[in-house]
């Protein structure tokens, strides 16, 4: 009993750095300036946020597409509380969004107050940081337009 226990103490690191690519790059450097953008696969849809390779072929993926930046909620939840990692510290939207000129839906936040204001089918449009940086966070959900 009088033995300390054997001790090795782990460090665990990333000592190295990756670059974005010209897909994903090319997507953070449209939220860094307010454009959203998308990639046409090879069937000629446009798939949002872009991947650098088709999830059906396998195929590369190299023509980046400006989408809008409103569109049409497709599926949504209330989040309420937020999870304690959300970028949203006040109860939201989660919603598929279908951004004009997109053939498949991306996640991100509705900035409503209440669950009543939300509904499959709504228009949406992009609310942006005042600062941007280049990072997903840049966009900071979406709000639900005018006349929508």
């Amino acid at each position: 009993m009088g033995e300390a226990p054997l001790r090795a103490d782990l460090v665990l690191e990333y000592p190295f750095t990756r670059t974005t690519g010209p897909v994903v790059g090319a997507f953070l450097t449209g939220l860094r300036e307010g454009i959203l953008t998308g990639i046409r696969r090879p069937d000629g849809t446009v798939m949002v946020p872009p991947a650098e390779y088709d999830p059906v072929t396998s195929e590369p993926l190299t023509e980046v597409v400006e989408v809008g930046p409103a569109g049409e909620v497709v599926s949504w939840t209330w989040v309420d509380p937020p999870r304690p990692q959300s970028p949203w510290e006040a109860p939201h939207g989660l919603a598929l969004i279908l951004l004009d000129g997109a053939d498949t839906p991306m996640l991100h936040a509705v900035l409503v107050g209440s669950p009543s204001e939300l509904a499959t089918g709504m228009r949406v449009s992009a609310v942006w940081r005042q600062e941007r940086e280049g990072h997903i966070a840049d966009l900071a959900g979406f709000a639900p337009e005018e006349n929508g």
